[in-house]
């Protein structure tokens, strides 16, 4: 045993359906469809944590 930590599991993501406006949250291997409306088309929210990148 080298001691290492148990990886924790992967968070659900949260996503907008196309169609309805629902919000789906998800985790690895769910099926990509709205729990209301059965839409197959989800978008994902934007993060709240700033992210900028260095131009040059």
């Amino acid at each position: 045993m080298d001691g290492g930590s148990i990886p924790a599991p992967p968070e659900p993501v949260t996503y907008l359906c196309g169609d309805c406006g629902a919000d789906n949250t998800l985790k690895p291997g769910d099926v990509i469809q709205c729990r209301e409306c059965g839409y197959r088309i989800l978008y994902k929210k934007r993060t709240r944590r700033i992210v900028q990148f260095e131009a040059r």
